[in-house]
């Protein structure tokens, strides 16, 4: 036992340890922006409709957004090692047999399979982190440099999917994930060591399942609705299913000791604004980025690699502004940085709806640069006032239920946006008219989300060396600032 304690407080070790949990999450954030620059090769090669590329998406972020909080707690359960390289190795093998899928349909099996692995890689590699740091100080550095390297994984994304789809084709955007992971596991194995909480609540198996199946139920309503017919009965089946499951969901969970979400922390005003605030953003700006790449393809007839690297400053505006999101909500409260960071996202995603066929780039970069400036300036913030909304030990639960929420809105973006794309093409208008109708309604809902978030989210300033990260990297960056923050207090 000494030895091993003495290994981890070894800075060498220490630096093996950061190593290893950094480029673990640099994989999981790569996955998240890289496939979307591969999706119109994946249309053309697949032989599959707007519905295919949906679920591509939907189907890794849906696993994600649902196993999220059970992967903390199996990691704590059961070894956050054992947990972490589990992750490593579904997430390797789920992106083999991506790359090699013959069809959508095996894609999106490929793809489930990736965010179950995510789901168990991303929050254990926090938690080895957490165990490795116990002074609060030390702690937050080390969750600083984690999410601020680890995100350079969401700006390398589009370029490196451009690239790589444009030189080989969409399958090597999952083959860069082998080598990767084949590091993980060899460096993993011999230099990380176990740790686990004998503490920790049991698994909510009941609320887990309920909330796979209401949200996919409800996916695949929105996703198929506008290839099937909306009053088709499967449609108004997977709906009405949607509605039940969700029902049983909320009984469970009122009747669990230890739930996975706990219902009463919903009634804290702050706590209820800033998730629904999260779960827009979520909805926003995946369902918008969806569509980026292809507005180029198809619209502007980039070439995809060219196409990548127009999608570029949405994302680095990303990187480069979140880590001063918290610092701002520090000095000018949660509200004020809210509101106006809707606000931009919101009036960025309205002029994107005006673009056209013959817009030149130079009128374009800007727009998705205020996308990206806005989105970056919500969502350390929200997850901030989410986790001082509920006490200090609740503090790792309230982000992890932020980024879930986030995660939902994710799901919920891609279904409904395409939906709407599909629905003014099957009214006889172009997939460009399809577009901007989605960008529009995007920047709606966003707007009017600040307008509710400048009328109800709290005023106050969060309190000196309270859970506001300093150093997000992006959507996924976000959440382990956050619960770090939490934790330190």
């Amino acid at each position: 036992m000494a030895a091993s304690a003495a290994a981890v407080d070894g800075r060498p070790n220490r630096v093996v340890l950061l190593t290893v949990t950094c480029l673990g999450q640099f994989m999981v954030l790569l996955d998240n922006t890289i496939v979307g620059a591969a999706l119109p090769d994946m249309q053309h090669r697949l032989h599959t409709q707007l519905t295919g590329l949906q679920w591509i998406v939907d189907a890794y972020v849906l696993l994600v957004a649902m196993l999220l909080l059970s992967g903390g707690v199996f990691a704590d359960r059961f070894g956050r090692k054992r947990v972490y390289l589990a992750g490593a190795v579904v997430f390797t093998a789920a992106s083999g047999l991506c790359s090699l899928a013959p069809s959508a349909g095996w894609l999106i099996a490929g793809r489930v399979l990736q965010g179950v692995g995510a789901a168990a890689l991303s929050p254990a590699s926090l938690a080895l982190l957490a165990a490795a740091y116990p002074v609060p100080q030390e702690r937050v550095k080390a969750i600083g440099l984690w999410a601020g390297l680890s995100g350079i994984g969401l700006a390398a994304g589009p370029v490196a999917g451009g690239a790589l789809t444009d030189a080989f084709g969409w399958p090597a955007i999952f083959l860069v994930n082998l080598p990767i992971g084949v590091i993980l596991l060899l460096v993993g194995l011999r230099h990380l060591d176990e740790s686990r909480n004998p503490n920790a609540p049991a698994i909510d198996v009941p609320g887990t399942v309920l909330s796979v199946l209401a949200v996919g139920a409800l996916a695949y309503g929105l996703i198929e609705g506008g290839a099937r017919g909306w009053t088709s009965p499967v449609i108004l089946g997977s709906f009405a299913a949607a509605a039940i499951l969700l029902a049983g969901f909320v009984a469970v969970e009122a009747r669990r000791s230890a739930p996975m979400l706990p219902l009463r922390l919903f009634r804290q005003r702050l706590f209820t604004v800033s998730n629904t605030a999260m779960v827009v953003v979520g909805f926003a700006l995946m369902g918008s980025s969806f569509f980026f790449s292809q507005f180029f393809v198809y619209v502007q007839g980039s070439s995809i690699l060219r196409a990548g690297l127009q999608t570029l400053p949405a994302t680095l505006a990303m990187v480069i502004v979140s880590p001063f999101a918290g610092r701002l909500a520090a000095r000018y409260g949660f509200r004020v940085v809210v509101t106006i960071g809707l606000a931009l996202a919101g009036g960025g995603l309205l002029a994107l709806g005006t673009v056209h066929a013959d817009t030149g780039y130079g009128n374009v970069w800007w727009r998705l640069g205020v996308v990206g400036i806005g989105f970056a300036l919500t969502m350390s913030p929200l997850t901030g006032a989410a986790i001082q909304a509920v006490s200090p030990q609740e503090g790792g639960l309230a982000s992890g239920i932020s980024s879930t929420t986030r995660q939902i809105g994710a799901v919920l973006g891609v279904a409904v946006l395409g939906a709407v794309v599909r629905t003014r093409q099957s009214g006889g208008a172009s997939f460009e008219a399809g577009l901007n109708s989605a960008f529009v309604a995007a920047g709606a809902v966003t707007l009017a989300t600040a307008v509710f978030t400048g009328l109800w989210l709290a005023r106050s300033r969060p309190a000196e060396g309270s859970a506001v990260p300093h150093r997000s990297a992006g959507p996924d960056a976000v959440t382990p600032s956050n619960e770090v923050a939490a934790n330190s207090r």
